[in-house]
C-alpha cells in the first residue's frame, strides 16, 4: 500500500481541514497511520460540507414527513406526490466559495450540479431558479461578480435547455467578502419509478458516465468549509470548470436508460467526487466497494489516486447497474458520446478499497467514513434582542411619493430584468409567469396542472432576530406560492451563516433553525431536502444570515392562476391582513431614514395560514382578479409592483386613523395580500369578516398614475423609469 506523506503528520493533517481530536479518531477506526490517499478520503467525508458535523443535530429537530412526501432528506434531492401519477423533485444548493472566486464558472457548475442532484433521481428538471446575494454596490468587486455569476448561470442554463424562471438578488455590505450563490432546481417524475443511491447487490458493476476526470476542483469541498482571508484567489484552482453540452448529453442518457430495467443505484459526482459517490452508495447499500482507478477515464496524464479520488470535474455520474444490463447501458452512454467504464464492484466486506497501479492505495471502512464523522453540540448564543420601533419613533419622509421612488429604484427592490432577460426562462414552452411575480409558474406537460416555485429569505430579519427571521423566510416562501393560487407543498433549504465555531453565528444559525421548524410546522410545509453553507466570511466578518427557502406549490387549474398585475381599471383593491405599521428592520428604515435598527415584524403563524387559506380560496373560486403578497417596503411597494406589472395605476385611499401614513404604506407587518375584486369587494369583505380576517378596500384601479400620495400624482412612466434603471445603470459603470 502507498504511504506517501512527504510534510510532518501535524501539518498535513491541518491542511486537510481536519483537528487532531479528529485525526485521533481516524488513527482509532483504522488502527494505524493513515496515507495519504485514504487522509484525502477521510477529510473529504468529514469536513463541514460533507458531513454537516456542526449542524446535523439541529437539522434532525425540522419537520421532514407529511403523507405527499415520498423521500425526505438523505437522498439527493427531495421528492413529492403531486397525483396523477407524477413526482416533484427538488433541491437547493450553494455555490458560494466557488462564486466568489471564479464567478462565471462558480456559478455555472452550481447550477450543473443541482441539475445532477434532480436527474439522478429519475426526473427530467423543468426548471431553475436562483438566490443571489452581493456585497454593497458601491464595494469594488461587487460589479465584477454580479457579471460573471449572472453569466454562468445563464450560459448553463441556456446552454442545457432548463428555464430559469426567477429568483432574488439582493446587496448588503455584510457579503462583501463572500456573496452567495444558491442554485435550486425542480424535476418531473414517475412517482413510481425514483431513483435513489443504495447499492447493496453484491458483484454488480460500479459504472463511472459521462466527463473524463481532470485535475480541476480537487479539495473543492474542503475549500467550501474553510472562511477566506488575503490568500483567496490562490485557491482558483479548486473551482471546477463545467460543460453545459456534455451534462445535457449525461442528462438524456441517463433518462433512457432510467426507462429500462438496469439501474440499482445511481449518485451524481458531486463535492468530494469520487470518494463521496463511492462511500455514499456503498454505505447506504450496506455493502462495500472495490475499486480500480486505472479503469477511471482521465483527461490528464500521471494522475494520482490522491488526485482522482479527490477530483470535483463535472458532468460525471457513478451508477451500480444489474450485471446483465452491461451491454445496454454501455449502448447508450457511448451513442450519447459520453466515457461509459467499469471502475469496480459492490462487495461485502464493508471496505473501500481502492486500488491503482496495481497496488492498493486505501483500504478503509465504509460505515465510519459516513457514519462516524464527528457530530459537535457547538457552543452558542442567543441573538440579543432589539427594541421595538414604534412608528412615531421613525421619522417621516418629506414627500411620501419621493420615499417610493427611492425605494422602488434601490438595490435591493429595482428591477432584475437585467438579470432574467440573459436567462432563457421560456425554453421548453411551458412557462406560464415570468420572472418578476411572486411565484415562478411552469404548466406540468399535457395538463392543465402547474407548479409554483418560489425562493425567499430577508437576511436583515435574520441578523435582527434569528427565530422571527427563520419563521418569516418559511412563511414568505408560503404567501408568495399562495399568491399564484398554489397549494404549498414542501420546502428546500440553503442555509448560509459564518463560522459556526463563534457562539454567536451558532446562535444566529439555531434561532433561525428554531424558527424555520416552527413555521414548517404550523403550515405543513415539510422540509424534503437542503444544503447547510457554513463558514461564509472573509477575515472573521460574516455574512447576515440567509436561511433561503425554496417553496414548491401545486396548482390543480391554471384558469385559476392569479398574477400580481392588476387585471383591469375600476377594480377594487383589497388589502388582506392586519396593519400596525411596522418599520423596524424594514426596507424604509434603512434606504429613507438610514438605519438598520429594530427588531422585525412578528410572525402571526395561525394568521398566515388563516389569511393564506382563505387568499387561495377566493383565487380557486374566481373571486379575485389579482392577487400579490406584502413584503418588503409594504403596502405602497405592493401596489405599485401590481401597476407596473399591468400598465394600470390607482387611487389610494388614506391611512386608518391613528398609523402614522409613511408606517400604513411602509410597513412591513406579514400575513398580508392585496387582492383586487371586479364586483367591488363587497362580497369578499363580507366573507373575509365571517372567516375572521382582516380585509379593508385600500384603493381603486384607474388611469396611469398612482394617486392620493402626498400632494402630487406619480406617473407610471417616472415610476418605470426608477424602477428599471438603477441595474442596468449599475451594471454599465454608474454610480
Amino acid at each position: 500500500m502507498s504511504t506517501t506523506v512527504e510534510k510532518p503528520i501535524p501539518n498535513i493533517v491541518a491542511e486537510h481541514g481536519l483537528t487532531a481530536d479528529e485525526y485521533a479518531k481516524i488513527l482509532e477506526i483504522i488502527g494505524r497511520e493513515p496515507n495519504l490517499t485514504e487522509l484525502g478520503i477521510f477529510s473529504a467525508m468529514w469536513n463541514e460540507h460533507c458531513s454537516y458535523k456542526s449542524s446535523r443535530i439541529w437539522l434532525k429537530t425540522l419537520p421532514t414527513t407529511a403523507p405527499w412526501v415520498i423521500c425526505g432528506p438523505g437522498e439527493n434531492a427531495g421528492v413529492v406526490d403531486i397525483g396523477e401519477g407524477l413526482a416533484a423533485v427538488f433541491k437547493m444548493e450553494s455555490h458560494n466559495h466557488p462564486s466568489f472566486i471564479e464567478p462565471h464558472q462558480g456559478a455555472a457548475t452550481g447550477v450543473g450540479g443541482i441539475l445532477r442532484d434532480v436527474f439522478t433521481m429519475g426526473a427530467r428538471p423543468v426548471a431553475n431558479m436562483n438566490a443571489l446575494r452581493f456585497g454593497s454596490p458601491n464595494h469594488e468587486k461587487t460589479r465584477y461578480l454580479v457579471g460573471g455569476v449572472v453569466g454562468g448561470i445563464g450560459s448553463y442554463g441556456n446552454c442545457i435547455g432548463v428555464p430559469t424562471v426567477g429568483g432574488e438578488c439582493t446587496f448588503h455590505a455584510s457579503y462583501n467578502g463572500n456573496n452567495l450563490v444558491n442554485a435550486m432546481t425542480v424535476g418531473l417524475a414517475p412517482a413510481d419509478r425514483i431513483f435513489y443511491a443504495a447499492a447493496g447487490e453484491v458483484g454488480a458493476p460500479v459504472i463511472y458516465v459521462g466527463s473524463k476526470t481532470g485535475r480541476d476542483g480537487i479539495h473543492g469541498a474542503s475549500m467550501a468549509s474553510a472562511e477566506f482571508n488575503e490568500d483567496t484567489e490562490e485557491k482558483r484552482p479548486t473551482v471546477q470548470v463545467g460543460d453545459p453540452f456534455t451534462e445535457k448529453l449525461l442528462l438524456e442518457a441517463c433518462l433512457e436508460l432510467m426507462a429500462t430495467d438496469s439501474i440499482i443505484g445511481i449518485q451524481d459526482m458531486g463535492a468530494a467526487g469520487l470518494t463521496c459517490s463511492s462511500v455514499e452508495m456503498a454505505d447506504k447499500g450496506d455493502a462495500g466497494m472495490d475499486l480500480d482507478l486505472d479503469a477511471v477515464p482521465q483527461r490528464e496524464e500521471a494522475m494520482s489516486a490522491y488526485e482522482l479520488m479527490l477530483s470535483e470535474s463535472q458532468e460525471r455520474m457513478l451508477m451500480v447497474i444489474k450485471p446483465e444490463a452491461e451491454a445496454r447501458a454501455r449502448a447508450i452512454f457511448e451513442k450519447w458520446e459520453l466515457d461509459f467504464a467499469v471502475v469496480g464492484r459492490i462487495t461485502d466486506t464493508g471496505r473501500l478499497i481502492v486500488r491503482k497501479d496495481g497496488e492498493v492505495q486505501a483500504d478503509l471502512p465504509v460505515k465510519p467514513l459516513s457514519d462516524e464523522a464527528p457530530i459537535y453540540d457547538r457552543p452558542w448564543n442567543e441573538a440579543a434582542k432589539r427594541p421595538n420601533l414604534a412608528p412615531g419613533d421613525v421619522v417621516a419622509p418629506n414627500d411620501l411619493g419621493d420615499a417610493l421612488l427611492t425605494l422602488i429604484a434601490s438595490p435591493d427592490l429595482a428591477s432584475k430584468r437585467w438579470i432574467w432577460e440573459q436567462y432563457d426562462h421560456l425554453v421548453r414552452g411551458h412557462t406560464m409567469q415570468r420572472p418578476g411575480g411572486d411565484a415562478a409558474v411552469v404548466r406540468i406537460p399535457d395538463s392543465d396542472r402547474g407548479l409554483a416555485v418560489t425562493s425567499d429569505c430577508t437576511p436583515r430579519y435574520c441578523r435582527a432576530d434569528p427565530f422571527e427571521g427563520g419563521k418569516q423566510a418559511v412563511a414568505e416562501a408560503w404567501r408568495n406560492l399562495t399568491a399564484t393560487g398554489a397549494q404549498p407543498l414542501a420546502v428546500t433549504d440553503c442555509l448560509n451563516f459564518g463560522n459556526p465555531e463563534r457562539p454567536d453565528v451558532m446562535g444566529e444559525f439555531v434561532g433561525c433553525v428554531k424558527g424555520l421548524g416552527e413555521a414548517c410546522r404550523a403550515l405543513d410545509f415539510p422540509v424534503i431536502s437542503g444544503n447547510v453553507s457554513l463558514y461564509n466570511e472573509t477575515n472573521g466578518k460574516a455574512v447576515q444570515p440567509t436561511p433561503n427557502i425554496g417553496g414548491v406549490g401545486l396548482i390543480d387549474d391554471l384558469d385559476r392562476m392569479a398574477r400580481i398585475g392588476f387585471a383591469g381599471a375600476d377594480e377594487t383593491v383589497v388589502l388582506i391582513g392586519e396593519t400596525t405599521g411596522h418599520l423596524g428592520s424594514s426596507l424604509y428604515l434603512r434606504e429613507i431614514a438610514g438605519s438598520e435598527d429594530g427588531a422585525p415584524p412578528p410572525v402571526d403563524l395561525a394568521a398566515e395560514r388563516r389569511n393564506g387559506d382563505f387568499v387561495r380560496q377566493a383565487i380557486r373560486d374566481g373571486r379575485v382578479t389579482a392577487c400579490h403578497d406584502l413584503s418588503d417596503g409594504g403596502l405602497l411597494v405592493g401596489l405599485a409592483d401590481m401597476a407596473l406589472a399591468s400598465g394600470i395605476g390607482c387611487a389610494v385611499e388614506p391611512a386608518p386613523d391613528g398609523v402614522p401614513a409613511h408606517a400604513w404604506l411602509f410597513g412591513e407587518d406579514q400575513a398580508r395580500y392585496v387582492v383586487t375584486a371586479a364586483d367591488g369587494g363587497t362580497d369578499l369583505l363580507a366573507d373575509a369578516q365571517k372567516a375572521g380576517v382582516p380585509a379593508r378596500i385600500v384603493a381603486q384601479t384607474t388611469g396611469d398614475s398612482l394617486t392620493g400620495i402626498g400632494d402630487r400624482p406619480i406617473s407610471l412612466v417616472a415610476l418605470r423609469d426608477a424602477h428599471e434603471g438603477w441595474l442596468p445603470g449599475y451594471m454599465a459603470g454608474g454610480a
